[in-house]
């Protein structure tokens, strides 16, 4: 079994920047792909980033393409997301997800694991 952990949300200003991190425990980390998602009120969830086993490649929502940064590091176990210039319309839980792939996942039906998700709300 994984278990997935997201920290680092909270409240921002418009413009501002979180860091969220997810710490994975579980299975061997450095084999899942991992992704982050995010929901709205009253929208369904949607695909923020992804990023490989490795850490080699990744692939971004065109929305958060230049704003957004995914990382891990798989000696800590841990995916992160990193978010610049933060919109209003960006304000939902964000999800971290693990899944056993080499490649880039995108769908959220692809994954195995999910996290509890952590509330983001960017304040204008």
């Amino acid at each position: 079994q994984v278990h997935l952990v997201e920290s680092g949300g909270g409240l921002v200003q418009v413009g501002g920047s979180l860091r969220l991190s997810c710490a994975v425990s579980g299975r061997t980390f450095s084999t899942y792909a991992m992704g982050w998602f995010r929901q709205a009120p009253g929208k369904e969830r949607e695909f923020v980033a992804t990023i490989n086993w490795t850490g080699g490649r990744t692939l971004y929502a065109d929305s958060v393409k230049g704003r957004f940064t995914i990382s891990r590091d798989n000696v800590k176990n841990t995916v992160y997301l990193q978010m610049n210039s933060l919109k209003p319309e960006e304000t939902g839980v964000y999800y971290c997800a693990a899944d056993y792939a080499i490649g880039l996942v995108t769908k959220a039906s692809k994954y195995d694991y999910w996290g509890q998700g952590i509330q983001v709300t960017v304040s204008s």
